[in-house]
Parts: C-alpha cells; sequence; structure tokens
C-alpha cells in the first residue's frame, strides 16, 4: 500500500497504465510485471472475468510486491475484493457498482475510475466528484472488449478538449484500446498523454524494451507540446519536477 499523501500525484503522474490477466498458463506473471514496471510502466490492473476471490488476492498481492512503493496497482470492478486489498486504485466500467457505493467499500485513500465510451459518459466522469481519473475508448477495436465498437480517435478529441492534459486542474484522463506501437503516434496526435495497453506488452518477445518504448514516445509528447511541458512544475512544484521525466533526454 502506498502512502496516503502519495496516491493522487502518483495518480496525476502516471502516463502508461498496464491491464494483465494472471498468466496461469504461462507462469510467467511476476516476471511480466516485474519488467513492465521496469521499462516504465505506472499503474498495473489485474484484470481477469470469474477468477475466484483468493486467487485474485494472491496475484494482486504479487503484483503489490513487484511494484514497491513507486508505482500502483488496481483491482478491476470488484468493490468489495478491493477494499479487503486495500487498493490503491478500484476501476469500475459502465454497468459496475455507483461510485458512491463503491467508496463505501474501499479505503478512504483507494482512487476511483471509470471507463467511458462516448462524450456523454465522459462528461458524467467528469461530474463525478468520487472519480480520480477516467478512461475513454476502446479507441480502436481489440479482442480484449470484441462486444464493444470502436470509440474511434474523434472521443480522444473530445476527452483532450473538455480535460486538457496539461491543466493541472482537469481530471486525468487514458486512453483505451488497441493502443501499441502502431497506434501510439495517432492517439498522442489527437491529443492523449496518458494510455493504457494490454497486448501491447503482454505479447511482446521483450516486454520491458516494449514498455520503456512506448513510455519513451509518451514522454517526448509531454515534452514537446507547449501545453504539457511544464505541467509537473504547474501541478507540484520544484520539488517533484523531476521524478516526472517530462524530458526523456
Amino acid at each position: 500500500m502506498t502512502f496516503l499523501l502519495g496516491l493522487d500525484t502518483r495518480l496525476r503522474q502516471s502516463r502508461l497504465y498496464l491491464c494483465v490477466d494472471t498468466r496461469r498458463e504461462r507462469g510467467d506473471f511476476d516476471d511480466l510485471v516485474a519488467a513492465a514496471f521496469a521499462g516504465g510502466v505506472d499503474i498495473v490492473q489485474v484484470r481477469e472475468k470469474n477468477l475466484p476471490a483468493e486467487v485474485e488476492l494472491e496475484y494482486l498481492e504479487r503484483a503489490r510486491a513487484a511494484a514497491g512503493t513507486q508505482h500502483l496497482v488496481a483491482v478491476n470492478d470488484q468493490p468489495e475484493l478491493a477494499g479487503r486489498f486495500g487498493a490503491d486504485v478500484l476501476h469500475l466500467g459502465q454497468d459496475d457498482a455507483l461510485s458512491a457505493e463503491a467508496r463505501k467499500q474501499v479505503s478512504k485513500w483507494a482512487l476511483l475510475g471509470r471507463s467511458t465510451h462516448d462524450p456523454a459518459q465522459a462528461d458524467a466522469a467528469l461530474a463525478d466528484p468520487e472519480l480520480a481519473y477516467f478512461c475513454v475508448g476502446p479507441v480502436f477495436a481489440t479482442p480484449t472488449k470484441p462486444d464493444y465498437t470502436p470509440a474511434g480517435l474523434d472521443l480522444v478529441r473530445y476527452a483532450a478538449r473538455v480535460a486538457p492534459p496539461g491543466d493541472v486542474e482537469a481530471r486525468p484522463w487514458f486512453a483505451i484500446g488497441g493502443i501499441n506501437a502502431e497506434t501510439l503516434d495517432e492517439v498522442i496526435e489527437a491529443g492523449a498523454r496518458r494510455v493504457v495497453v494490454v497486448r501491447a506488452i503482454t505479447d511482446a518477445r521483450d516486454p520491458e524494451a516494449a514498455a520503456r518504448a512506448l513510455k519513451d514516445r509518451i514522454n517526448r509528447a509531454w515534452a514537446e507540446d507547449p501545453a504539457t511541458r511544464d505541467y509537473a512544475l504547474r501541478a507540484f512544484g520544484p520539488s517533484q519536477r523531476a521524478s516526472l521525466r517530462d524530458d526523456p533526454r
């Protein structure tokens, strides 16, 4: 569990978010998560449907061991489980618990996030005082969400207008869905400065290198955009500016 005063700061510092299943068939969960963090992933969410609670708790604890105090671990969908785990982050879908109800089941310092799939849902997320962040997507078609019609880059552009990434008062948001080394530039050009990935890292031959390449490209976008270049200084002051790696050089 990370420190109370550090969670929101760590979230705002976060730029690369990974969703990963337990990889039980491969038996390489620990190695994969450690490599992802080493390569620059900021948040890891353990996401696997129909997983027994005790098994999920085991893998969440393993992710936490790899995360240390510098990174965040997220629980998917389940407020009660997030409360048992003492989660840093609970991520909710549109069909999951209301934020106010989820808040009652988690620790007072836990951060809540919500998936959004259209502008109205994004607006609702921005109006929800319980949410620390939201996601927009799926941007592109992805087997992770086969039943969802891609929201496309227009939703990314909309989020960038209503919650500019360079505005320190704006709620952080992440683009998600089909984002990889080939599509990342399009998402950045549409205005995203934080992204969620899955297969771009989990299917990579070298997960650490894949994570590092993605993070370097995102960091470069922050450094090259006048609107975001000095975000860390404005948001956190000189003492934390270096930790954000605004300029990857």
